[in-house]
């Protein structure tokens, strides 16, 4: 009996060693350490086909994942149209037709931007942790660092779009390093990369985001965080309606 005690410990040991933290805050850190509280920065996102690549620079201000205002400046053509995010509701401006449109829940799924991300991620993106059961599969290596594996598995009625998602969070410094995202039969959908680590006003954070189509070969989206202050002050008035409709 003894020795099936120490075997025990021994084993316990190893395991908290292996695994000094559970999977929610894990993926909960690895979120957290690339939005903070609040953030506001400039991103370029660039968006990929087969037949053209179009080329969007955006400002953003975040505070954590329940307000958004994403302000496009440029192309020209482009300037000056925004997405705004409250709670679980998006609203688009367009500037050169002044108009306002709320998105509604059956465009959720539809590409934001003309990107390979969706109106859906900018809503439920943030929700990993409340939506999905975790679960620390393994240790690997991604792009030379190691990493844990981490299965997320959707919890009973969470309103999720995914049936599985894994997620690599790197050991070294929690930084999120690939998930992949699959469908209810299975399939993949569709992958995230993330790399070129960079300090930002003292936080580090991939600076390189790539979406990749799993459904759509050719086709992938990839964000550059040109710069970013984390943890700032920022006036609520930035996140109303009535800012939007101004067009400024």
């Amino acid at each position: 009996m003894k020795s099936i005690i120490i075997f025990s410990l021994i084993f316990l040991s190893i395991n908290l060693a292996l695994y000094p933290q559970t999977a929610e805050e894990i993926v909960s850190k690895a979120e957290n350490d690339i939005k903070g509280k609040t953030s506001y920065g400039t991103i370029e996102m660039i968006i990929k086909t087969p037949d053209y690549t179009r080329a969007l620079k955006m400002d953003s201000w975040w505070v954590g994942n329940e307000k958004a205002l994403i302000v496009t400046k440029s192309p020209a053509r482009e300037e000056g149209n925004k997405t705004l995010k409250i709670g679980n509701e998006i609203w688009s401006y367009l500037r050169n037709t002044e108009t306002t449109i709320k998105i509604p829940p059956s465009m959720m799924l539809q590409s934001w931007n003309g990107s390979d991300y969706t109106n859906d991620d900018l809503v439920r993106e943030s929700n990993l942790v409340k939506d999905y059961d975790l679960k620390i599969l393994k240790t690997e290596k991604i792009d030379k660092e190691g990493c844990w594996k981490i299965e997320l598995d959707p919890k009973p009625d969470a309103p999720v779009v995914w049936g599985k998602i894994y997620y690599w969070v790197r050991k070294a410094d929690y930084l999120p390093a690939l998930i992949q995202y699959y469908d209810e039969k299975g399939k993949m959908v569709r992958y995230m990369v993330y790399t070129d680590v960079k300090d930002f006003h003292g936080r580090k954070m991939p600076s390189k985001w790539i979406m990749y189509n799993n459904v759509k070969p050719g086709h992938s989206t990839t964000i550059i965080v040109d710069d970013m202050h984390f943890d700032v002050k920022l006036p609520d008035k930035i996140f109303s309606y009535q800012e939007l409709e101004r067009g400024e």
